[in-house]
């Protein structure tokens, strides 16, 4: 695979997994902005595709993700876009507005909004199978661990052994002794529903699915092409559901 600073995926080999970072490419200067508008006090949002619905929950306890990604919806910046990588056992990402219509051979993950929003990662939500969580460029480019302004990933991931996740976090807790440490409900999570764990502390997670989970496999399932994109185009419209 070509490297490339702005679309990289970064592989990061241990024992136990491969580690590949959420990334986007962003041809615009990071700007400080955060959405100010009025949302109406909303927080969940109705992602629909030609497999189903999904429903999100946002959380209060990341707010300037919740309302940008609320007023991106409610100003229609992701209708008609499409998930352009796709990845199965790990997630489903969309969100970069040049998605829309967007030729076969047209190259994708480099689009947003043109302003970046401050990361709010909290070790209280994890990557767990369902999580909404921001796209960002990796650690070189934005030490800040800023995110898109439009690009989100929903994790599908796979399941661990109570065992498996031990050891993960130990290696975790190796390469950063501040590393979060996992509570008995995150481990539940990840041996009953699954995720990608070793995203966790990397990327704000600022959502969850909370109805249509089985959507996320229909989408993870199908056939890609060169850099993930689907064959035929997964093209999504949301709404906000009062």
């Amino acid at each position: 695979m070509k490297k490339n600073e702005q679309y990289r995926i970064v592989n990061i080999a241990s024992m136990l997994f491969l580690m590949l970072l959420i990334t986007y490419g962003c041809g615009k200067k990071n700007v400080v902005k955060t959405a100010k508008e009025d949302v109406g006090g909303a927080k969940m949002v109705v992602i629909s595709t030609k497999f189903g619905d999904m429903t999100v929950k946002l959380y209060d306890e990341t707010p300037l993700h919740r309302d940008n990604f609320l007023k991106l919806v409610k100003d229609g910046t992701y209708d008609s876009t499409i998930f352009h990588r796709v990845i199965k056992a790990f997630m489903i990402q969309g969100g970069d507005p040049n998605s829309k219509g967007a030729a076969k051979e047209q190259r994708l993950g480099t689009g947003g909004p043109g302003y970046t929003v401050p990361a709010e990662i909290n070790a209280k939500f994890i990557h767990k199978k369902g999580a909404l969580c921001a796209a960002r460029q990796g650690d070189r480019a934005n030490p800040e661990k800023r995110s898109s302004g439009s690009q989100f990933y929903i994790v599908q991931g796979k399941t661990y052994t109570e065992a498996g996740i031990q050891s993960l976090q130990t290696k975790m807790k190796q390469r950063n002794p501040s590393a979060m440490q996992y509570t008995e409900q995150q481990i539940k999570d990840y041996i009953e529903l699954g995720g990608t764990p070793h995203l966790d502390g990397e990327y704000t997670v600022f959502g969850e699915v909370i109805e249509g989970m089985a959507i996320i496999d229909s989408i993870a399932n199908v056939s890609t092409a060169r850099g993930d994109r689907p064959h035929e185009d997964i093209i999504m419209q949301m709404k906000i559901a009062k």
